[in-house]
């Protein structure tokens, strides 16, 4: 396991984004355990946040012209990575995001932010049914942008609508490439390293059998 990964995986865990446990997915599914961001609620960890997503667009190399977060969950995430990426002197990145409910009075519109142009970069916190993604790409070329790609927190590895994953559906259907920080394998092996975790394998490994691709 590499040193990003296993930092990332410890963040979440002290943070409470990472629990274990016995929880419903909103695919009706029994997981073992359950990945939140919206358990990030205070500057530190928020701070945080940004500077995992900025440190995986640069050692990725990832090239596009502004970033941009689906409501609600994204929105924080592309505030804090556009100012990590400034802060590490990448790039004076631009950002949009949207609002549920488009405005008709004072500016309008659906979008906050900078108007979408160019090639659009993704954040968001997962990719479950793929639901949350496809809005946001069929809102960025309806504003004249291009989505460029996708970056998610975790990669849960389990089918979609069909044999293949909810990330695997996104490249397919769309030609662009999704990425996320760790997956479930990433969380599996770093349980299997840490043995006050190890009371937990066994049923995440039975899930992933049952559900993943």
């Amino acid at each position: 396991m590499d040193k990003f990964t296993k930092q990332f995986i410890d963040f979440t865990i002290n943070t409470d984004i990472l629990k274990f446990g016995n929880f419903k997915t909103k695919a009706g599914r029994n997981s073992p355990y359950f990945f939140n961001l919206g358990s990030v609620n205070e500057g530190k960890s928020l701070n945080e946040l940004g500077r995992f997503y900025s440190n995986y667009i640069i050692k990725n190399s990832l090239t596009f012209d502004m970033i941009f977060g689906p409501s609600y969950k994204g929105i924080p995430i592309v505030n804090a990575t556009s100012i990590a990426l400034a802060q590490e002197n990448f790039e004076n990145t631009k950002f949009a995001f949207n609002r549920k409910e488009i405005k008709n009075h004072g500016e309008g519109g659906q979008i906050i932010g900078h108007p979408l142009k160019g090639n659009v970069l993704i954040l968001d916190d997962v990719i479950s049914a793929g639901t949350s993604i496809r809005e946001s790409i069929e809102i960025i070329l309806s504003h004249g942008g291009v989505p460029s790609g996708v970056i998610v927190s975790i990669d849960r590895q389990e089918k979609g609508t069909g044999n293949i994953s909810a990330i695997q559906e996104i490249q397919n259907n769309y030609g662009i490439k999704a990425h996320a920080l760790i997956n479930l394998d990433d969380i599996i092996l770093y349980l299997s390293e840490n043995s006050q975790y190890s009371i937990y394998i066994n049923d995440i490994r039975k899930y992933r059998d049952e559900f993943g691709v």
